[in-house]
């Protein structure tokens, strides 16, 4: 059920609401990264998020919330960086600021 685009273990810059509901929606596992360029945090995530992208089977999304205010604003996203998991189309999990790496991989591995 994966679409090419998801085969590059490369996180996937989120385009519109559509597109990210198209990404939930077709993927069993999906790590939704709520950030923006100016954000410290944000940036030491980067790597992490990353990593998590290229070792496991979950689809890695990026929301640029300055870009899609709207979407960010639907979703709840109050500050950054915000991570959002889900699981069959159902969000299943959030966390919000610096996450350890394993504590994200054990997440992404309890839904997959």
């Amino acid at each position: 059920m994966s679409t090419p685009e998801a085969q590059t273990g490369e996180p996937i810059h989120v385009e519109s609401a559509d597109h990210l509901a198209e990404l939930v929606e077709d993927h069993d596992v999906v790590l939704v990264d709520y950030y923006a360029d100016w954000c410290g945090p944000c940036q030491m995530l980067e790597p992490t998020v990353e990593e998590i992208a290229a070792e496991t089977d979950a689809v890695v999304a990026k929301v640029d919330i300055d870009e899609l205010q709207d979407l960010a604003k639907d979703k709840g996203i109050r500050s950054v960086p915000t991570l959002q998991f889900y699981a069959d189309g159902e969000q299943v999990e959030q966390v919000i600021g610096v996450q350890d790496k394993d504590d994200l991989l054990s997440i992404v591995e309890q839904f997959s």
